[in-house]
C-alpha cells in the first residue's frame, strides 16, 4: 500500500544511515554484501514508486466508495477505534501474507520480495510492482465496511510496513519475552526461509500471535540454519524481469489450460502445485448436460 522510499525525508535518510551501517557491519564481519543484490533492490524501489503511487489513486477511489456504502463509521478521535482497528489490520494482514504464499496469483507479485538470497535491510524494500493485479488489497476492504476509516487503515498499514523494515536483518537480535507476541528479526529469518522446516510460516506483520493462533508460527533454529531466496529459482539481477517472471510463467500455463476452469484452478493453486486437467470423461459429462 506505501512504497517505504515515497515518505517523509526523515525516515529516508534514517533507512539510507541504517542500510550504511548494516554494510559495514556485515563486511567487518565476514558476510559480505552483494553489491548487485543490492543494485537490483533499488531499481525495484525506483519502479515502485510509480507504481506505489497508480495503486494509491485506484486502490483509494476503492476504499472510498467502500466508505460511502459503509453502515457505520467508527470515531477516529476515540483511542478504542484504533486498538480494535490495529488489531482488524493485523488480521486482515495474516491472512492477505498467508494467502499471498499459497495461492499463486498473489505469489506472482509477493514472489518478488523473497527472491534476494541473504537478509539485508535493504532487501525489505524490494517489493512488486503488480499488487493492483494480484488485488491482495482486496483482504482490506471488509475492514472499511465495518466502519474503519480508510485513513485509519492506511496509516496503520505504512506503520506496519515500517516497523518489518528492522525486521530484515541476518544480525542476532533478541527480544526477550516480547518475541512472544511481536515478530522479531528472527521469527521474519524463519519466513524468509526457503529449507522444508520454514517454508509457509510466520506471516504477522507487527504481531506474530496470528501465526501462534493458527499453527503457522515456526521458531528459527541454531541447528537448521535459514537458506534465503526463491525455492528452485535462481537469481534474477533484472528488476523488470524479476518483476514479471511469475506472471510470466503463470500466464503461460493458464493459456495451456484446458478450458477456463482449469485455468483458475491454476492460478488459485499453491505455487509449485501441479493441477491435472479434468478428465476427459467429465468433460464429456458436462457437455452432454449442456
Amino acid at each position: 500500500m506505501e512504497n517505504l522510499l515515497t515518505r517523509s525525508p526523515g525516515w529516508l535518510a534514517l533507512v539510507v544511515a541504517l542500510v550504511l551501517l548494516e554494510v559495514v557491519w556485515r563486511v567487518r564481519g565476514g558476510r559480505g554484501y552483494d553489491t548487485r543484490t543490492a543494485m537490483t533492490t533499488l531499481g525495484l524501489a525506483a519502479g515502485n514508486i510509480p507504481a506505489a503511487l497508480l495503486n494509491g489513486l485506484l486502490i483509494g477511489a476503492v476504499f472510498a466508495a467502500a466508505w460511502k456504502v459503509a453502515p457505520v463509521h467508527l470515531p477516529l478521535d476515540d483511542w478504542k477505534t484504533w486498538v480494535a482497528g490495529f488489531v482488524a489490520v493485523e488480521f486482515a494482514y495474516y491472512w492477505f501474507h498467508r494467502a499471498s504464499h499459497r495461492v499463486r496469483w498473489l505469489w506472482a507479485t509477493h514472489a518478488v520480495h523473497h527472491s534476494p538470497e541473504e537478509m539485508t535491510l535493504l532487501s525489505s524494500l524490494r517489493l512488486g510492482w503488480t499488487n493492483l493485479l494480484s488485488a491482495g488489497w482486496l483482504f482490506y476492504a471488509p475492514l472499511i465496511l465495518m466502519g474503519f476509516d480508510p485513513r485509519l487503515v492506511a496509516l496503520l498499514l505504512a506503520l506496519d510496513l515500517r516497523y518489518q523494515f528492522f525486521l530484515h536483518t541476518e544480525a542476532k537480535l533478541w527480544f526477550g519475552p516480547l518475541e512472544w507476541l511481536l515478530n522479531t528479526p528472527s521469527h521474519h529469518r524463519a519466513h524468509h526461509g526457503r529449507n522444508e522446516a520454514y517454508l509457509d510460516s510466520n506471516y504477522g506483520g507487527v504481531i506474530i500471535v496470528f501465526d501462534r493462533l493458527f499453527g503457522t508460527f515456526r521458531a528459527e533454529r541454531a541447528k537448521e540454519p535459514v537458506e534465503f531466496g526463491l525455492k528452485g529459482r535462481m537469481p534474477e539481477p533484472n528488476p523488470i524481469r524479476l518483476a514479471f517472471r511469475e506472471w510470466r510463467d503463470l500466464f503461460a500455463d493458464m493459456l495451456r489450460a484446458q478450458g477456463l476452469h482449469h485455468a483458475a484452478r491454476i492460478a488459485l493453486a499453491p505455487p509449485g502445485a501441479t493441477v491435472p486437467p479434468p478428465r476427459k470423461n467429465q468433460r464429456h459429462r458436462r457437455a452432454a448436460r449442456a
